[in-house]
């Protein structure tokens, strides 16, 4: 309850100061005032504003936005692990250093204009600036719904637009030709998977022999580990499973009956139990260089560009590999068959074999660089596509052969058919139709009609 108290000023004068509680019962100043009538008046309606959710206290305004960011809002934010290390990364490299000294109440959207602008002309992508200006709406919404801001500083500011890319979808023989360049069937076997099943990454890797209905040939999906660095993982491990895939819901869908065939080749060849990893990485079994029974004669291979001192040397050769810093396949085989020499000859002692920090499960980076761009460039198909390209192949060969799109979205996981939808006619020469049927109202084509 609030209350109105006289004070004498040293004119002589009397003066009402109106206090009242603020939602914690702390005692607070509503103004002082010539009477009591406007001092009752004043306790009153800040009383009513403070039922009403409207009155924050006004010191939390002039915090820092680093102080409140780091510990305020990110510590109490629900964020997923992964989400969560992105957005340190962002808060830390592109918003923090400039916005992070000024006061909460300061900030307005003149400053967060001035900051997508800035971040442009350091090179910044749009991509980059649109996640960053994601964080900073839901610092400043957090902000206002907590009344440390009454005024949302991020709302109405636009962000450089993002293009749209198009989409390339590899065919059946481009796949094919990656397939084959694989380097052993453990690795085959899971790409395959990945184009048959249209998996996520995360969901492909988590795969365990007892998520197979084999009988029906059933597959549910209901975890997918995140590779994550260690001080954001609860235990400071690498990889961290959770019991939901990326769209929180479990799943299940039938896959096609070759294929469960050779799982349970593949689980059996192994000895593999229910909770074992159904591609489980196996340290030393990863790819290794070999080295050609003949290597070519250097004297056919030609010269390498000009060092820093202006020398060249014959490809093919160590002195290439040292001296004139050449990395083409050529000097790397030779610098193996020198170094296997001489371990063979006792003059070397061998390196300790490299071990990689998993768990047990195939990293993502670990597969990109050792073996998944090693396959695409043995394809030779022109462009690049990663990984994650066959679950976009997955569903755009399922829609090109008339899959039903609600059954397609069902197994992707997509939250939206919308995001369904993108995948009609992204495979080469969908639009033949269209274009056939052009001609044909045309009379082939031949020529303007007037």
């Amino acid at each position: 309850m609030g209350f109105s108290r006289k004070r004498v000023g040293m004119d002589g004068k009397s003066r009402y100061t109106a206090y009242y509680k603020d939602a914690r019962g702390k005692e607070r100043s509503a103004g002082t005032f010539g009477n009591r009538k406007a001092a009752d008046r004043a306790w009153q309606k800040k009383e009513v504003d403070l039922a009403s959710g409207k009155i924050g206290d006004p010191r939390r305004g002039r915090q820092t936005f680093y102080r409140y960011v780091t510990e305020e809002w990110f510590p109490n934010h629900q964020l997923a692990a992964t989400t969560r290390q992105t957005y340190t990364y962002l808060l830390d490299r592109y918003i923090l250093p400039e916005l992070g000294p000024m006061r909460m109440v300061d900030i307005l959207p003149c400053h967060v204009r001035e900051w997508t602008i800035k971040l442009q002309q350091e090179g910044a992508n749009p991509p980059t600036i649109q996640r960053c200006k994601v964080i900073v709406d839901a610092i400043f919404t957090t902000a206002l719904n907590d009344q440390i801001t009454f005024l949302h500083a991020g709302k109405g500011v636009k962000t450089p637009p993002v293009a749209a890319k198009t989409r390339r979808i590899i065919t059946p023989d481009q796949f094919d030709s990656i397939y084959c360049e694989l380097p052993d069937n453990d690795m085959r076997l899971l790409v395959e998977t990945d184009i048959e099943s249209g998996l996520r990454w995360g969901e492909l890797t988590e795969l365990r022999p007892r998520d197979f209905a084999f009988p029906t040939r059933m597959l549910t999906v209901s975890r997918a580990v995140v590779e994550l660095n260690p001080k954001f993982h609860p235990d400071g491990g690498r990889f961290l499973v959770k019991d939901y895939p990326k769209d929180e819901e479990w799943r299940q869908f039938r896959v096609a009956d070759h294929l469960v065939d050779k799982l349970t080749d593949h689980i059996k060849t192994l000895g593999l139990g229910p909770e074992d990893l159904l591609f489980g990485f196996r340290q030393g079994d990863g790819p290794r260089r070999r080295i050609p029974d003949v290597l070519p004669d250097p004297a056919t291979l030609g010269r390498t560009e000009p060092n820093e001192k202006g020398r060249t040397y014959p490809h093919g050769t160590p002195t290439a590999y040292a001296a004139g810093r050449c990395r083409c396949r050529y000097c790397k085989d030779a610098v193996a068959a020198y170094r296997a020499q001489r371990r063979s000859e006792g003059r070397d002692q061998p390196r300790t074999p490299r071990t990689v920090d998993t768990d047990g499960h195939v990293g993502r980076d670990w597969f990109r660089r050792n073996v998944w761009l090693k396959a695409l460039a043995g394809a030779g198909l022109g462009f690049h596509v990663t990984p994650h390209g066959l679950r976009h192949a997955h569903a755009s060969w399922l829609l090109a052969g008339g899959a039903d799109l609600q059954v397609v979205k069902e197994r992707l996981g997509h939250g939206s058919i919308t995001t369904t939808q993108k995948y009609l006619h992204t495979l080469p020469g969908t639009e033949d139709a269209a274009v056939n049927a052009l001609a044909r109202i045309r009379g082939g084509g031949g020529g303007h009609r007037r």
